[in-house]
Order: structure tokens, then sequence, then C-alpha cells
């Protein structure tokens, strides 16, 4: 082997060495960058995890059935709205589900809308607004806990009253007229960032 081969073999040698090196290092570290999506999704999956937080405490503490239950008899309406509307953000006759609410997420950009739904006889899933901040974006998550309503139960008006749901001209109908059952709601809540 003459000394020109030698050389030529050390070359290819350590060329090899360092493809391999290379090749190593890539494999040992992460070469994608932090896209916004990534960061967004992170985000979103929080904001979920909150709502969803925030209806487990409500249900616990038992401010979520009376929320659910919170209707004027008198104007067949939620209290303090106006022609069957949500409440719009307003700060009067508020419940504990949206005092909470507006204390986890307001001040910190998100903005939230709780709506209900419910089953009509004929096995038709509605929708009824319950607290409205405005149209959600793209980015938008949701949460959802079922509140499960019986004939007997009385309406919450800023105490509870005498009026059952069966009784009264309640926004979800009795989706079981001949059983003890009335109707299952569902409260969900869209968080989105403003």
């Amino acid at each position: 082997m003459t000394r020109g081969q030698a050389h030529t073999l050390e070359g290819v040698a350590a060329a090899l060495l360092v493809v391999m090196s290379v090749l190593f290092a890539i494999q040992m570290t992460a070469v994608t960058p932090l896209t916004g999506s990534t960061a967004n999704q992170h985000i979103e999956n929080q904001e979920e995890a909150v709502a969803r937080g925030v209806l487990a405490v409500t249900a616990e503490n038992d401010s979520l059935r009376p929320a659910v239950l919170r209707w004027d008899t008198e104007t067949n309406r939620f209290p303090n709205t106006s022609r069957g509307e949500p409440y719009y953000g307003s700060n009067s006759s508020s419940t504990e589900l949206e005092d909470t609410l507006k204390a986890t997420f307001s001040g910190n950009g998100i903005a939230f809308n709780v709506n209900f739904y419910y089953v009509t006889p004929s096995g038709e899933r509605r929708q009824e607004r319950f607290y409205y901040t405005g149209a959600p974006t793209s980015n938008a998550v949701t949460a959802s806990r079922s509140v499960t309503l019986y004939d007997d139960d009385r309406l919450y008006d800023d105490g509870w009253t005498a009026a059952t749901v069966s009784s009264a001209r309640y926004f979800a109908p009795d989706a079981a007229p001949n059983s003890h059952l009335y109707n299952v709601v569902d409260v969900e809540v869209v968080v989105w960032r403003m």
C-alpha cells in the first residue's frame, strides 16, 4: 500500500466519522420549532380543563342546578332579561355559575358563553342560550356537564319558588311525559381568547 492510498483511506474514514456524528446528533435533538399552533393547542387545552373544573365545582357546591332552574314564571323567560334573550354580560341578578365563570376568565382576555341543550319529546336536540358574550372565535373550546331534571323540581328566581318545571312554561319541555324524569339539560361552556 502506498502512502497516497493510506492518506485517501484516512480521509474517507474521517469523513465517514463526521457524517455519522452529524446523523447521531440530529437523531438526539428535536429539530422542529415550537410553532404557534402547538402553543395555541396547549392554551386551548388549559382553557378546556379550567372550564370543566368550573362546571365540576359548581355542580359539587350545588350552584349549577339553580342556574339551570332559574326561570321567571310570570314572564316565562330568564329573570331580568327581555323577550327570552340570554344574559348579555350583565351584572344584574347573576347566578353563582356566572360569578364563578367571570372570576375565572374575565380580566384574562378570555370570553365565554353558556348554552343549555335539551331534548324535545320527539327526540330533537335544541339549544337555549343562557349567557352570551359574543360569537366564539375559531380557537374556542367547550366543556359540558349534564343536569337531570325531574317533574317535581322547583324553579329558582332569587330563591326557590313554588312552581315546578312541569307546572310552568319552562324553556325545556317534558321529554318523558309518562315518567318522573322531566328532561336532561346539558350545560355547555364555550371559552375562547379575545
